[in-house]
């Protein structure tokens, strides 16, 4: 019975995502890719390939690996500063992607238009109440509202202060999921009876044996804890960075490195500002690269959210998803005795 309650919470998601499950995987750079991304939607939630810095044609690439590993719906994250998005837009829509998820940042001018001609439905981040009442008016499908607890870029405010915020408000008019520091399936309980259609979970992935993240990375996430998974500090209040949450290690100090380097650059005219923030971006891709795909978790950015110290073991997908649903349910059914 308290599967059934909860499949009943989560119906609007799981029937705006095309699954069983009303679970979005986070999409992490360099992890959520071909076999971490098909391994999350054979087990009934919902894939979602990390595009990053990838050029149109890698990207092609691995929708058509994902493709070839699973059947089932999963959704590709864009970036919205990559120079080239319109192009990687049309790369999903060749490909028939039903879903695409924007980040980084208001749809610039005609992103919108060319994903609805595509046929796909548009997810975007709502970091703010106002935000979130804007992208609704600019017609997007659903929203993910996105708390600091989570890894890689963040916003301000944390998750549940977020929920309390937006969903009142706009969960009857759109679906929305929430995300940002969930680990165990009482949270999720949580937010579904407060309106949200789903939830979305990055760090709990980065281990499961199906992730390609390498052995030192999976390891510095079991040895980690809630209070390692620390925000980058903002160097000079000229140049806007957004926080990046990282478990602390010498890399942390290399991005200040970074920062005053480009600061310096932006004094001297070398540089204009939006070359500077994608230098930045550059600099978290290459970093993450290496702790990821290298495991020098000493100097790259090891990206890991607070629900990091909630990683326990290394598993299955399925085994996470089973183990987060049968929580859930039996925290719906606590809460009905």
């Amino acid at each position: 019975m308290s599967h059934d309650r909860l499949n009943n919470l989560m119906a609007r998601g799981t029937a705006f995502l095309g699954c069983q499950v009303a679970l979005m995987g986070g999409a992490m750079s360099w992890v959520s890719e071909r076999h971490l991304v098909a391994a999350i939607s054979n087990a009934g939630a919902f894939g979602v390939l990390a595009c990053g810095a990838m050029t149109p044609e890698l990207l092609d690439n691995e929708i058509r690996e994902t493709k070839a590993r699973t059947e089932r719906p999963f959704g590709v994250n864009l970036i919205t500063m990559h120079p080239q998005l319109s192009e990687l837009i049309d790369v999903c829509a060749r490909h028939g992607v039903g879903c695409i998820v924007l980040a980084g940042g208001l749809p610039p001018g005609g992103a919108i238009e060319r994903i609805k001609a595509a046929g796909a439905k548009l997810v975007c981040f709502a970091p703010a109440l106002s935000l979130a009442k804007r992208l609704i008016r600019s017609k997007v499908d659903a929203l993910v509202i996105e708390g600091m607890e989570a890894g890689g870029h963040i916003g301000p405010v944390s998750t549940s202060v977020l929920a309390q915020e937006i969903l009142p408000v706009v969960a009857g008019d759109i679906p929305v999921f929430v995300a940002g520091g969930i680990g165990r399936g009482e949270a999720i309980a949580g937010f579904l009876e407060m309106g949200a259609a789903g939830v979305q979970l990055g760090t709990r992935f980065v281990c499961a044996t199906e992730s390609v993240a390498h052995p030192n990375f999976k390891r510095a996430f079991l040895r980690a804890s809630a209070r390692d998974a620390v925000a980058s500090v903002q160097h000079d209040a000229r140049l806007p960075v957004i926080p990046v949450r990282a478990l602390k290690n010498k890399g942390t100090e290399l991005f200040t490195a970074k920062q005053r380097e480009v600061v310096e650059h932006l004094d001297g005219q070398r540089l204009e500002m939006a070359e500077a923030q994608l230098q930045i971006e550059h600099y978290w891709a290459g970093a993450l690269r290496r702790a990821v795909i290298d495991g020098d978790v000493e100097h790259g950015s090891v990206m890991a959210g607070q629900s990091v110290g909630m990683v326990t073991k290394e598993e299955p997908v399925a085994a996470i998803v089973a183990e987060l649903m049968d929580q859930a349910a039996a925290a719906l059914e606590r809460r009905a005795a």
